[in-house]
Order: C-alpha cells, then sequence, then structure tokens
C-alpha cells in the first residue's frame, strides 16, 4: 500500500491526498511535519534530504516533491483522465502545473507569512502592499483563463493541474484580504467543490 509521510494541514501534503482520490489509491499516511514526528530526523533525511513534506514511498519506490508525486501517481495509477499521454494535451497541464510552482505560490508567500501565519518579519506594510497586489496580478491571470476554457485550467475536462491551482485558489479565498471580484474563479471554486476530493482535501484544510 502506497504510504505517504506528512500532515494533512499541508497544502503539498493535500495535494498527495487530493490525487490519491481521485485515482482510487488506497494510501496509509502518517503524520510529519510541525506539530509531529520531525523531518530533521535521520529516518526522514534518510528519504528526503531537504526535509520538507510530502515524501511517498510506494513498494521500494521513493518520491519527494508533491508535483512530481502527483505526475507519477498519475502515470503509475492509469490516470490518462487527468494527465494524459498525448504530448501537446500533457504539456498544457504540465505548463499551469509549473506555473502554479514558479509564480502563484511565488506571488502569495508575502502576504501569506503576514496575514494567516502572522510571522512577525513579514510585517512591513509596504511590501504587504504590494505583496497583495501580486497576488492579485496572478490571480487575475488564472480567472482569464478559466473565462477561455469556461471550466477548468487546462480546458473543458479536470486535470491533474486543477490539484495545485485548485488548493491555491482555496487559500487565496481563505486569506483575509480584499479580493477583487473574479467571477470566472469563483465559479471555478464552486465547481471544484462538486469534487468528493477536494471536498475531503480542498475546502477543510489549513491554508
Amino acid at each position: 500500500m502506497l504510504r505517504i509521510l506528512g500532515r494533512a494541514s499541508s497544502i503539498n501534503v493535500r495535494k498527495v491526498l487530493w490525487a490519491c482520490e481521485e485515482l482510487q489509491i488506497p494510501f496509509e499516511r502518517e503524520d510529519w511535519g510541525s506539530g509531529f514526528k520531525s523531518t530533521q530526523s535521520a529516518e526522514f533525511l534518510a528519504l528526503n534530504p531537504c526535509a520538507m513534506v510530502p515524501v511517498i514511498q510506494d513498494g521500494d519506490f521513493t518520491l519527494w516533491e508533491s508535483n512530481t508525486i502527483i505526475r507519477y501517481l498519475a502515470a503509475q495509477y492509469d490516470g490518462a483522465q487527468l494527465y494524459p499521454a498525448e504530448a501537446k494535451a500533457r504539456a498544457r497541464v504540465d505548463q499551469w502545473i509549473d506555473w502554479q510552482a514558479s509564480e502563484l505560490n511565488r506571488s502569495w508567500s508575502y502576504a501569506f507569512m503576514s496575514l494567516v501565519r502572522k510571522s512577525p518579519d513579514y510585517q512591513d506594510k509596504s511590501a504587504l502592499d504590494d505583496g497583495i497586489k501580486q497576488w492579485s496580478k496572478s490571480m487575475g491571470i488564472l480567472d482569464q483563463q478559466l473565462k477561455k476554457t469556461g471550466a477548468y485550467v487546462s480546458g473543458e475536462a479536470f486535470s491533474l493541474a486543477d490539484i495545485p491551482i485548485g488548493l491555491s485558489v482555496n487559500r487565496w479565498f481563505e486569506t483575509p484580504l480584499a479580493h477583487p471580484e473574479y467571477e470566472a474563479v469563483n465559479a471555478y471554486y464552486e465547481r471544484l467543490t462538486q469534487r468528493e476530493g477536494f471536498r475531503l482535501h480542498g475546502r477543510n484544510g489549513t491554508p
């Protein structure tokens, strides 16, 4: 059985949990990370030298890095409906997965650390205002894409890209700031709620 190491409140662990729900993969999860077993322990570092969750063990195969993990799960467990084999269709999915990691994730970092984590190192008013502006800009890009597709981020059908993007949208709505009226993002959020995986691991997790 698939073994998942990481606390369920982690946004990156929730990607893996949601993917398992979509692919109907049975798993066992162990609490590792903040407030639980230390990722700095020798046992964990032997699995992931970066000391970050999640880590999976699929038989004798160990893997870390959440977006890589969900790609692996889709490829290994007959997930072509989420992660198509055809090169152009797969590239479109990968494009948005990578955008979430490189652009969207980076745009929210200051505002999230300031407003949700309340870190004393992230309380500069000017930097916070700029962070909110950048996050809103990224969400505007997503809104325009969703207007084009009319449904999901990479096209008409739900795909693997909607897992990291959907969790990012959850984080956006759960952060206490003034949210511009992005109608397509709002509709997308409600559309995702129709999926059991999102109800279990999206809207009820800690952002």
